[in-house]
């Protein structure tokens, strides 16, 4: 094996001379051959190729140990990461050890059966079984003089709903109290979440809405879902010029012509049946005509934020009486027209579409603000300045109930609403608080409240 081989290399002298014979005449031809056939690989792959190439025994094996050195870096290079992952394994799983063995400990010092106080501070719960309402005299301490019959929901999941005494969080939402109702709705607003009242016992399940001035049946839609919900019959009018009517406003002369489609609907009922009835802003106008008309039909009469006028009043007479800090406001919503000419008396009163929100919507939903925008219509004039003619035999033999809106109503303020109470006083009075003009679009909750505990107030027995 003393014979070597001598190879080509790129940083080989090209003037060194080649031998002529290496170990003999044989060797040197095939060295040639050797060379020439090396010569004609691609320059690329020379360079990558017969750098690879020993020319000698010791070349060889350096050749072969960097090989070996290459594959032993990389072997270690998979133990550590190997080692690393077998570690985070073992990390992971002591941490799992630990939370069971925490939990464990946990169980043990507060079993499941066992009355005594866990280590740490826990809320108490007052739970009302599903089956049982809660006692008479806490509701009596509640209600006061509103009298109601009293069921419980029906559990949808097979569990009893309870209250908790747990103190108050800094981040739990503060609620006022007096934000929501007093009297009858207070009630309904203390009584636990499974107590709901019942509708059988009513005079009547049938309620019928009037819109008031500039607004349709469209606009007691959340009121109708609710009450319907709690098994009541519900029936929304559109006024003569309002709503889906295609009446032109400008043409309606009189309070008997705008009011008319609510007549022919109690033209409609049956002999003995009673409705409820139940109106807001004009609208409460429009149902004292009703009244007057159809006394016998009527079980309860409901005013909210409405003109509850007195005989021989119009409603431009009420509100000219009350000129207050909210008059440059009032001022400038409403949109006097003149079909007739304006040398002639106004025939409807149209609103500024950007001030509907300040006016009457500032604490309702984006959504019903919209709605409203875009399906108010002006108000008939003629009809606001008629004078209302009641009688105590007629308007007067029905059970009267207002449903007062407090600071945030600017359409009717509240110091008119107490006017209004003042002088022609209806048998008890409601407050609902955090609502605009609109309640059934600002607190539908709470109004509906209060429409289901006026339906459930019982007959005064004659004496």
């Amino acid at each position: 094996m003393g014979n070597s081989l001598r190879c080509i290399s790129q940083e080989q002298d090209p003037n060194q001379k080649k031998p002529s014979v290496v170990n003999g005449g044989g060797e040197s031809s095939n060295s040639e051959k050797h060379v020439r056939r090396l010569s004609l690989i691609p320059s690329f792959r020379r360079r990558t190729l017969l750098p690879s190439l020993s020319c000698s025994g010791s070349s060889t094996s350096s050749s072969s140990t960097s090989k070996k050195g290459g594959i032993k870096t990389k072997k270690k290079i998979r133990e550590r990461h190997h080692q690393e992952h077998h570690h985070d394994r073992e990390k992971d799983s002591l941490i799992q050890e630990q939370t069971v063995a925490a939990t464990n400990i946990l169980f043990s010092q507060t079993p499941r059966n066992s009355n005594s106080a866990p280590p740490f501070r826990r809320s108490t719960s007052v739970v009302y079984p599903s089956t049982q309402p809660p006692p008479a005299s806490a509701v009596a301490a509640v209600t006061g003089s509103v009298s109601g019959v009293l069921t419980p929901k029906k559990s949808t999941c097979g569990f009893v709903r309870s209250s908790s005494n747990r103190q108050r969080s800094s981040t739990d939402p503060v609620l006022k109290p007096n934000q929501l109702l007093d009297k009858a709705s207070t009630f309904n607003c203390l009584l636990p979440p499974n107590i709901e009242l019942k509708v059988e016992g009513a005079e009547t399940k049938r309620f019928v809405l009037v819109h008031g001035g500039g607004f349709g049946a469209w606009c007691w839609y959340k009121t109708i879902t609710l009450l319907e919900k709690h098994g009541f019959q519900v029936d929304a009018v559109d006024l003569t010029g309002s709503g889906v009517s295609s009446f032109d406003t400008n043409n309606i002369t009189s309070l008997a012509q705008y009011v008319k489609p609510l007549l022919h609907f109690f033209d409609t009922l049956k002999p003995n049946e009673k409705v409820i009835l139940v109106g807001h802003d004009f609208g409460g106008a429009c149902m004292s005509y009703a009244m007057e008309m159809f006394p016998s039909k009527i079980s309860k009469a409901v005013f909210i934020s409405a003109a509850m006028l007195a005989n021989a009043q119009s409603t431009l007479d009420l509100f000219n009486q009350q000129a207050d800090s909210n008059y440059d406001l009032m001022e400038q919503v409403h949109i006097f027209l003149y079909a007739n000419g304006k040398k002639n008396p106004p025939t409807a009163v149209d609103f500024d579409r950007s001030l509907l929100r300040d006016f009457f919507f500032n604490q309702s939903p984006p959504k019903d603000v919209a709605l409203a925008s875009v399906s108010m219509r002006p108000i008939p004039f003629a009809p606001v300045v008629e004078k209302l003619h009641v009688s105590e035999k007629n308007y007067g033999s029905i059970r009267r109930f207002y449903i007062k809106t407090m600071e945030d109503d600017y359409a009717v303020p509240v110091s008119l609403q107490e006017a209004m109470i003042k002088s022609n006083p209806p048998e008890q009075v409601f407050q609902l608080k955090g609502s605009d003009h609109a309640p059934f679009f600002s607190r539908p909750q709470s109004l509906n409240r209060i429409l289901v505990e006026i339906s459930q107030i019982p007959a005064k027995k004659s004496s």
